[in-house]
């Protein structure tokens, strides 16, 4: 799994730092978190397609959350795309698709459906799960939490030999989860299988003020994605407009004991926001910066 930061700055782009999204590549899908002006561009000076995207998660209506998809939209027909594309977010968000198919100018080749999601509602994929958080901003927002359906537990050819199964394609039953017959006796999956393995979780917050919702959503997370728009000097202001500090982000990622925090969002007035990173990481050292156009792989332990 590998997550591509495509915009990592708040409000407006800056010659730094492209408006929020973030792309998530598992298997053959590619979801897409966010999409702020210019999010097609940045595809294209990456590794990923964004033909390839088949869903795409709004976070809020702030036009530096959305504001690239009419531009993706039209780039994805302009390239014959014909595969089914559903955008989904809080409140408003059919609306706003609404507005953006009618302008007139779309012809399209493909269909667009719109879902609007609240706090605790969860889209399946084939072996995933995305669930909706309502968090605290200044207008109905979500975060996002991905987890990867649990695995089936490692195979222990050692234990099947010993109970007489032979190598080879019984081996293969036994870890598709048939049980098999050698002589008189039935062996069952379980006898040969270790524990079942949870899956990789990524956590995205969206734009919002430390919440418990996110908190409990976000326990044991992989990787958390959480925006810090202005260092702790600027509290005040970040609590009015519905934002989180980098501090704040710090010690949230210490209270929801997860492996990796990066941080996202940043205000314009950082050309360099490693200020921002420097106060996050004296309440959690494994933290760092979401830069544009990085790519990370997602590991399990």
């Amino acid at each position: 799994m590998e997550l591509l930061f495509l915009g990592t700055g708040g409000s407006v782009p800056t010659p730094e730092r492209n408006t929020m999204s973030l792309a998530l590549r598992h298997g053959p899908e590619v979801l897409l978190f966010d999409c702020g002006e210019g999010t097609q561009r940045q595809f294209m000076r990456s590794s990923f397609s964004y033909m390839k995207v088949t869903r795409i998660f709004i976070t809020h209506l702030h036009g530096d959350h959305f504001l690239g998809l009419p531009g993706l939209i039209q780039s994805m027909n302009f390239n014959g795309r014909e595969r089914q594309l559903i955008v989904y977010g809080p409140e408003g968000i059919k609306g706003l698709m609404a507005a953006v198919l009618g302008l007139g100018y779309y012809d399209l080749g493909f269909d667009v459906q719109t879902v609007e999601l609240e706090g605790g509602d969860a889209i399946e994929g084939d072996d995933f799960t995305v669930r909706a958080v309502e968090v605290e901003h200044t207008v109905p927002a979500l975060g996002y939490v991905f987890e990867e359906n649990p695995m089936p537990g490692r195979f222990m050819p050692d234990k099947a030999k010993e109970l007489g199964v032979p190598e080879g394609p019984l081996f293969a039953r036994l870890q598709n989860g048939e049980a098999v017959t050698v002589g008189n006796m039935v062996v069952e999956p379980e006898s040969v299988m270790g524990p079942r393995r949870n899956g990789l979780k990524m956590v995205y917050s969206g734009d919002t003020r430390p919440c418990p919702r996110l908190l409990e959503a976000a326990r044991g997370a992989d990787l958390l994605v959480h925006e810090a728009t202005v260092a702790s000097d600027l509290k005040e202001k970040a609590k009015a407009f519905g934002h989180s500090t980098a501090e704040e982000a710090g010690r949230f990622a210490a209270e929801a004991g997860i492996r990796k925090l990066y941080l996202v969002h940043f205000s314009g007035r950082y050309e360099d926001p490693s200020p921002l990173l420097e106060e996050a990481r004296r309440y959690f050292p494994e933290t760092y910066l979401g830069v544009d156009l990085l790519t990370v792989e997602v590991r399990r332990q």
